[in-house]
Protein backbone atom coordinates (compact mmCIF):
# COMPACT_ATOMS: atom_id res chain seq x y z
CA UNK A 1 0.00 0.00 0.00
CA UNK A 2 2.96 2.20 0.30
CA UNK A 3 2.23 3.64 -3.48
CA UNK A 4 -1.59 4.14 -2.68
CA UNK A 5 -3.43 7.03 -3.46
CA UNK A 6 -6.83 6.04 -3.91
CA UNK A 7 -8.45 3.64 -1.01
CA UNK A 8 -11.48 2.20 -1.67
CA UNK A 9 -13.46 1.16 1.41
CA UNK A 10 -15.84 -1.50 1.07
CA UNK A 11 -17.60 -3.66 3.84
CA UNK A 12 -16.49 -7.08 3.31
CA UNK A 13 -14.46 -9.37 0.64
CA UNK A 14 -17.24 -10.11 -1.24
CA UNK A 15 -17.61 -6.45 -2.33
CA UNK A 16 -13.82 -5.70 -3.43
CA UNK A 17 -13.63 -9.25 -5.36
CA UNK A 18 -16.83 -7.71 -7.40
CA UNK A 19 -15.16 -4.73 -7.84
CA UNK A 20 -11.84 -6.28 -8.99
CA UNK A 21 -13.71 -8.76 -11.37
CA UNK A 22 -15.43 -5.54 -13.19
CA UNK A 23 -12.59 -3.56 -13.18
CA UNK A 24 -10.49 -6.19 -14.96
CA UNK A 25 -13.50 -6.97 -17.21
CA UNK A 26 -13.40 -3.25 -17.70
CA UNK A 27 -9.64 -3.36 -18.96
CA UNK A 28 -8.11 -1.92 -15.64
CA UNK A 29 -5.66 -2.52 -13.70
CA UNK A 30 -6.52 -0.82 -10.02
CA UNK A 31 -3.15 -1.58 -8.49
CA UNK A 32 -1.35 0.00 -11.11
CA UNK A 33 -3.35 2.68 -10.49
CA UNK A 34 -2.10 3.29 -7.32
CA UNK A 35 -6.26 2.08 -5.93
CA UNK A 36 -6.00 0.08 -3.09
CA UNK A 37 -9.33 -2.24 -2.23
CA UNK A 38 -10.29 -2.66 1.46
CA UNK A 39 -12.24 -4.95 3.26
CA UNK A 40 -12.91 -3.70 6.69
CA UNK A 41 -14.47 -6.68 7.95
CA UNK A 42 -18.34 -4.84 8.14
CA UNK A 43 -19.45 -1.06 8.13
CA UNK A 44 -18.86 -0.43 11.77
CA UNK A 45 -15.60 -0.69 11.11
CA UNK A 46 -15.21 2.19 8.83
CA UNK A 47 -14.34 5.02 11.53
CA UNK A 48 -10.62 3.34 11.97
CA UNK A 49 -10.53 2.92 8.38
CA UNK A 50 -11.03 6.62 8.21
CA UNK A 51 -8.62 7.38 10.41
CA UNK A 52 -5.93 5.14 8.90
CA UNK A 53 -6.33 6.87 5.38
CA UNK A 54 -8.32 9.68 6.00
CA UNK A 55 -7.84 13.64 6.61
CA UNK A 56 -6.20 12.89 10.48
CA UNK A 57 -3.71 9.61 8.77
CA UNK A 58 -2.33 9.14 5.32
CA UNK A 59 -5.13 11.92 3.74
CA UNK A 60 -5.59 9.57 0.97
CA UNK A 61 -8.40 9.88 -1.67
CA UNK A 62 -10.96 7.88 -1.00
CA UNK A 63 -13.74 6.04 -1.66
CA UNK A 64 -16.33 3.35 -0.53
CA UNK A 65 -19.00 0.63 -1.67
CA UNK A 66 -22.11 0.42 1.45
CA UNK A 67 -25.33 -1.61 1.02
CA UNK A 68 -28.15 0.63 1.97
CA UNK A 69 -28.42 -0.71 5.50
CA UNK A 70 -25.22 0.32 6.19
CA UNK A 71 -25.33 4.05 4.57
CA UNK A 72 -25.93 5.62 8.10
CA UNK A 73 -22.38 4.23 9.69
CA UNK A 74 -20.68 5.44 6.60
CA UNK A 75 -22.53 9.11 6.50
CA UNK A 76 -21.54 9.31 10.21
CA UNK A 77 -18.02 7.97 10.13
CA UNK A 78 -17.52 10.80 7.36
CA UNK A 79 -18.56 13.34 9.25
CA UNK A 80 -16.80 12.57 11.96
CA UNK A 81 -13.42 12.48 9.75
CA UNK A 82 -14.39 15.71 9.25
CA UNK A 83 -15.27 15.23 5.56
CA UNK A 84 -18.87 16.97 5.37
CA UNK A 85 -21.69 17.78 7.56
CA UNK A 86 -25.37 16.38 7.05
CA UNK A 87 -24.62 14.46 4.37
CA UNK A 88 -27.00 13.39 1.77
CA UNK A 89 -26.77 10.31 -0.75
CA UNK A 90 -25.53 13.02 -3.15
CA UNK A 91 -23.13 14.13 -1.24
CA UNK A 92 -22.04 10.87 -0.45
CA UNK A 93 -21.62 10.13 -4.29
CA UNK A 94 -19.68 13.11 -4.62
CA UNK A 95 -17.12 12.15 -2.09
CA UNK A 96 -16.81 8.75 -4.13
CA UNK A 97 -19.12 7.00 -1.47
CA UNK A 98 -21.61 4.70 -3.36
CA UNK A 99 -24.86 2.54 -1.42
CA UNK A 100 -26.14 -0.37 -3.05
CA UNK A 101 -29.90 -0.89 -3.29
CA UNK A 102 -30.24 -3.74 -0.48
CA UNK A 103 -27.06 -4.93 -1.02
CA UNK A 104 -24.80 -5.80 -3.79
CA UNK A 105 -26.23 -9.28 -4.48
CA UNK A 106 -29.26 -7.48 -5.02
CA UNK A 107 -27.65 -5.61 -7.27
CA UNK A 108 -26.16 -8.31 -8.77
CA UNK A 109 -29.63 -10.18 -9.33
CA UNK A 110 -31.67 -6.99 -10.40
CA UNK A 111 -28.92 -6.60 -13.16
CA UNK A 112 -28.19 -10.51 -14.42
CA UNK A 113 -32.07 -11.36 -14.05
CA UNK A 114 -32.94 -14.67 -11.97
CA UNK A 115 -32.73 -17.22 -15.00
CA UNK A 116 -29.14 -15.75 -15.81
CA UNK A 117 -28.07 -15.75 -11.60
CA UNK A 118 -29.57 -19.78 -11.70
CA UNK A 119 -27.38 -20.16 -14.67
CA UNK A 120 -24.33 -19.44 -12.63
CA UNK A 121 -25.19 -21.24 -9.75
CA UNK A 122 -25.75 -24.38 -11.82
CA UNK A 123 -22.15 -23.50 -13.14
CA UNK A 124 -20.71 -23.77 -9.36
CA UNK A 125 -22.07 -27.32 -9.06
CA UNK A 126 -24.84 -25.92 -6.42
CA UNK A 127 -28.20 -25.71 -8.24
CA UNK A 128 -29.40 -28.91 -6.14
CA UNK A 129 -28.65 -26.79 -3.13
CA UNK A 130 -30.40 -23.55 -4.38
CA UNK A 131 -33.71 -26.07 -5.31
CA UNK A 132 -33.74 -27.35 -2.10
CA UNK A 133 -33.61 -23.97 -0.39
CA UNK A 134 -36.68 -22.94 -2.20
CA UNK A 135 -38.56 -26.03 -1.32
CA UNK A 136 -37.90 -24.98 2.46
CA UNK A 137 -41.34 -23.71 3.86
CA UNK A 138 -39.66 -20.19 5.14
CA UNK A 139 -38.97 -19.76 1.31
CA UNK A 140 -41.54 -21.94 -0.55
CA UNK A 141 -44.06 -19.09 -1.52
CA UNK A 142 -41.12 -16.37 -2.17
CA UNK A 143 -40.04 -15.15 -5.68
CA UNK A 144 -36.91 -16.61 -6.78
CA UNK A 145 -34.97 -13.20 -6.46
CA UNK A 146 -35.60 -13.29 -2.79
CA UNK A 147 -34.61 -17.05 -2.69
CA UNK A 148 -31.66 -16.21 -4.83
CA UNK A 149 -30.40 -13.36 -2.42
CA UNK A 150 -30.92 -15.37 0.56
CA UNK A 151 -29.00 -18.65 -0.91
CA UNK A 152 -26.01 -15.94 -1.95
CA UNK A 153 -25.95 -15.08 1.77
CA UNK A 154 -25.76 -19.04 3.30
CA UNK A 155 -23.21 -21.17 3.05
CA UNK A 156 -19.81 -20.10 4.37
CA UNK A 157 -18.22 -17.86 2.02
CA UNK A 158 -20.96 -18.47 -1.04
CA UNK A 159 -21.15 -14.24 -1.22
CA UNK A 160 -16.87 -14.37 -1.22
CA UNK A 161 -17.38 -17.38 -4.16
CA UNK A 162 -20.31 -15.26 -6.52
CA UNK A 163 -18.92 -12.39 -6.41
CA UNK A 164 -16.89 -12.77 -9.39
CA UNK A 165 -18.80 -15.16 -11.33
CA UNK A 166 -21.94 -13.20 -11.35
CA UNK A 167 -20.23 -10.06 -12.38
CA UNK A 168 -18.18 -12.57 -15.19
CA UNK A 169 -22.08 -12.83 -16.53
CA UNK A 170 -22.85 -9.18 -16.43
CA UNK A 171 -23.38 -7.67 -20.04
CA UNK A 172 -21.30 -4.52 -19.31
CA UNK A 173 -23.97 -2.30 -20.58
CA UNK A 174 -26.31 -3.54 -17.67
CA UNK A 175 -24.12 -3.12 -14.07
CA UNK A 176 -25.46 -1.75 -11.18
CA UNK A 177 -25.22 1.59 -10.55
CA UNK A 178 -23.32 1.88 -7.66
CA UNK A 179 -20.41 0.16 -9.38
CA UNK A 180 -20.06 1.51 -12.33
CA UNK A 181 -20.86 5.00 -10.50
CA UNK A 182 -17.96 3.70 -8.13
CA UNK A 183 -15.71 2.75 -11.24
CA UNK A 184 -16.48 5.68 -12.95
CA UNK A 185 -15.06 7.72 -10.27
CA UNK A 186 -12.18 5.76 -9.38
CA UNK A 187 -11.18 7.29 -13.58
CA UNK A 188 -9.69 10.22 -12.04
CA UNK A 189 -7.69 8.53 -8.80
CA UNK A 190 -4.33 8.24 -10.70
CA UNK A 191 -4.70 12.37 -11.18
CA UNK A 192 -4.71 13.27 -8.20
Amino acid sequence: MSDTRTVVLVEGVSDRSAIEALAERRGRNLAAEDISLVAMGGATNIGTYLRRFGPAGRDLRLAGLCDVGEEGHFRRGLERAGLGFDLGRSDLEALGFFVCVADLEDELIRALGTATVERVVEAQGELGSFRTLQKQPAWRGGTTHAQLRRFMGSGGGRKIRYAAPLVAALDLDRVPRPLDMLLTHLSGSHTR
